[in-house]
């Protein structure tokens, strides 16, 4: 059981309306009014089939806002048992054509939207990077994709392990939850984006991992092509633990490190990372 605090942030709930469905969204604000602020879009984890757009509260979205002046709008997509790929990519892809269009009412600087999230929220982060970049409405800033969940395959991690939170079985659940009938094919990389070729001109990214979990693999692979196409990324390693040790245990001394160098890092990606808009969107009706 999660428990929420919403200790130095003001909230505010809202919906959209796209694709014929009805998106709900949680929006984070610090209690000084933003103005040209940072704006990311916070994913929700949760293997794409559980999880709620709350967990915000929980996680690194919460140090954004309070530590950072960021606003944080986390999309309730619809989840995979009731909703396989792609309804949560589109709902995710809706959500931020939403903050495009409505920055300035949101107080948020239209050159500085980012995306980010944990497991499967990294892994949606991702997939939104690369279809952002395809489809050129949006210009994204900076990806922060927490120890993603981005291959359908087996690696070198997923495969044989059995750490708790997560671990192959899960693994192998949640993707077959996912993709259905696809989830062992070579699929859109805005499905599963390690299927990914061509990682050229995606946005600067930061992330970081464990070495005992299921993901550990595919994050620094995809950490390594997004530099072999010439994108700034990093990602730090921590031994041990477990998937997402840094929401379970954000008092032990790893989940302590690994917090610091998170918010060092968005401190420096929001004095250095910027992604001018072309244009403005029509409006939300």
């Amino acid at each position: 059981m999660y428990s929420f605090s919403t200790k130095g942030i003001r909230s505010k709930r809202i919906h959209i309306e796209a694709n014929g469905l009805r998106i709900p969204l949680l929006i984070l604000k610090p209690l000084s009014e933003p103005e040209n602020a940072p704006g990311v879009m916070w994913i929700h984890g949760g293997g794409y089939m559980t999880g709620m757009k709350e967990m915000a509260y929980v996680g690194r979205a919460a140090d954004l806002v309070r530590n950072h002046g960021a606003v944080v709008i986390a999309p309730g997509y619809h989840l995979s048992l009731f909703h396989p790929y792609p309804t949560a990519l589109n709902d995710c892809y809706a959500t931020l054509l939403y903050i495009k269009d409505h920055a300035k009412e949101l107080g948020i600087n239209p050159d500085q939207i980012m995306v980010g999230g944990e497991s499967a929220g990294g892994g949606l982060a991702a997939a939104i990077s690369m279809l952002a970049r395809d489809k050129g409405e949006v210009k994204i800033a900076f990806q922060m994709p927490l120890y993603p969940m981005i291959d359908n395959f087996d690696t070198e991690s997923s495969r044989d392990n059995h750490a708790k939170v997560w671990n192959t079985r899960r693994n192998h659940q949640a993707w077959a939850v996912y993709l259905r009938k696809d989830a062992k094919k070579d699929v859109s990389p805005y499905a599963a984006p390690s299927r990914q070729t061509d990682f050229s001109n995606l946005p600067p990214a930061y992330t970081f991992v464990c070495t005992a979990e299921p993901f550990y693999y595919e994050t620094l692979k995809y950490i390594d092509d997004l530099k072999a196409a010439g994108v700034e990324a990093k990602a730090d390693v921590y031994e041990g633990m477990y998937h997402a040790f840094d929401m379970s245990e954000p008092k032990h001394p790893t989940g302590k490190e690994a917090i610091k160098n998170f918010n060092e890092m968005f401190a420096y990606a929001k004095e250095h990372y910027f992604a001018k808009q072309d244009g403005c969107l029509q409006e939300w009706g």
